[in-house]
């Protein structure tokens, strides 16, 4: 019979894929960016606000 007190330890689990478990840890806003990544954010930005008061600046327009 197997010993049900000892809890079963799976020692490949999902959460350890892809992470280095030495390094230190960071979140997002800590985290390193490139002038690039500010590029694609910046252009993200002008596209959502084109669209959020594009459309409806179009719509009452017409």
């Amino acid at each position: 019979m197997a010993d049900e007190t000892e809890p079963a330890v799976d020692q490949d689990s999902a959460a350890d894929v892809g992470h280095d478990l030495e390094a230190e840890r960071t979140t997002a806003p800590m985290s390193e960016y490139s002038m690039r990544a500010v590029a694609i954010g910046t252009v993200v930005m002008v596209v959502g606000v084109a669209i959020t008061f594009g459309i409806p600046l179009a719509v009452a327009g017409l």
